[in-house]
């Protein structure tokens, strides 16, 4: 039998676990979180069942996911890292300058990483973030490791009733700003 081998379901289940966890904030009116899509323009349809099989993408896209938590514009970039060491070049010029700008205008901006070898969930505020990017942009080594991390942005899932609750990392980041 064949292996199959194919990279386009990487991330599918960090999205439909963040997906999730943002329909359950909204049932409990505490936040409005939307996915935004990647915009594409379809080459190939398939007529029977409508599938797409070929497109290009329009433009780049910003971030995975914006909305709002209490009255705070929030936007966040999922990532999976397989390993102890996250390579910077999973994230692109472009989304750092718009979630500098995000935060610019008093939102908050982060990354929610899955590290899939430790089975955990890492909340990189937007600044911590900054700090790896410029070093990479002045010389510096081009990634971070986990144990340059701060821990106290593991994000706890034990008895949650949220799959991914993030909120708590919001908060703390918050507070760490004022």
């Amino acid at each position: 039998m064949a292996t199959w081998k194919s990279r386009g379901l990487r991330g599918s289940t960090l999205e439909e676990l963040i997906n999730r966890s943002n329909e359950r904030y909204l049932e409990e009116n505490l936040a409005l979180i939307q996915k935004i899509p990647t915009p594409i323009t379809p080459i190939n349809i398939e007529k029977e069942t409508r599938h797409i099989t070929l497109a290009y993408f329009d433009q780049k896209s910003t971030v995975d996911y914006i909305g709002v938590v209490q009255g705070i514009p929030v936007c966040f970039d999922a990532k999976e890292c397989a390993f102890d060491t996250f390579a910077l070049e999973n994230i692109h010029p472009h989304q750092v300058a718009f979630m500098d700008s995000f935060e610019q205008q008093d939102g908050v901006a982060f990354f929610l990483i899955y590290y899939t070898s430790k089975n955990l969930f890492y909340y990189l505020p937007f600044r911590h973030l900054k700090k790896y990017w410029d070093r990479a942009q002045q010389g510096g080594r081009k990634s971070f490791r986990f144990d340059e991390l701060d821990l106290s942005y593991v994000i706890d899932t034990t008895n949650s009733q949220v799959l991914i609750p993030y909120l708590d990392a919001i908060q703390k980041d918050i507070e760490e700003r004022d």
